[in-house]
């Protein structure tokens, strides 16, 4: 039998970014292992992190708006290796839930699995029901939703989300979303910002 989901992951979550101390720049990124969603060339020149949050409208505007035009001129290309990491916004057990559906998802589904939640992120908010919302994602997970619903009870999953949302925290983390590329913070995440911060590094 499946834990009562709602208790388990708002037990576990920590307070949201807005309400933390401000320590930034505690530590520096941390650096990108297996345990990493990663998509483009590990060869590429540029590796840039995006700490984004799946309730944060804002990271959902970027993901809509400039992604996949993003993806497009520079992931696709071989020039940057693309890694998300995920952050915990008001409302935090709604964050939590909807990043543990998407790491509960088959390894290579989990970027259909946030572009979905994404899509649908601003229905959910002002129509709901969230469980729909939660559907959605499951829905292209590539597994049933009694495996993915199980690996959501986990412990063990609650525990990486907070961990990485602490580590984010530790480094300055204060909106979503938020960019280091090649280890710089940018929060400027429009496309010709991330060029302009880019493209000098491409050795060209």
């Amino acid at each position: 039998m499946i834990l009562d989901r709602r208790a388990l992951l708002t037990a576990a979550v920590a307070a949201p970014i807005a309400g933390v101390s401000t320590h930034a720049f505690a530590m520096d990124v941390p650096r990108v292992t297996a345990a990493d969603h990663v998509i483009g060339d590990a060869r590429a020149p540029v590796t840039v992190i995006e700490y984004g949050s799946l309730a944060c409208p804002f990271s959902a505007a970027w993901q809509m708006g400039t992604y996949y035009a993003f993806k497009e001129r520079f992931i696709d290309t071989g020039q940057v290796r693309f890694v998300s990491r995920d952050m915990l916004t008001e409302p935090a057990d709604i964050a939590a839930r909807a990043t543990a559906v998407a790491r509960c998802a088959r390894p290579d589904r989990y970027f259909e699995v946030i572009h979905t939640l994404y899509l649908w992120q601003g229905t959910a908010r002002n129509f709901g029901p969230m469980s729909e919302w939660y559907e959605r994602g499951i829905a292209v997970s590539g597994k049933s939703a009694d495996e993915v619903w199980a690996c959501v009870s986990d412990p063990a999953t609650m525990a990486g989300i907070q961990q990485d949302h602490a580590r984010g925290v530790a480094i300055g983390i204060r909106n979503t979303p938020t960019f280091f590329i090649n280890g710089k913070m940018v929060t400027d995440g429009s496309l010709e910002n991330l060029t302009a911060e880019i493209t000098p590094l491409l050795g060209r």
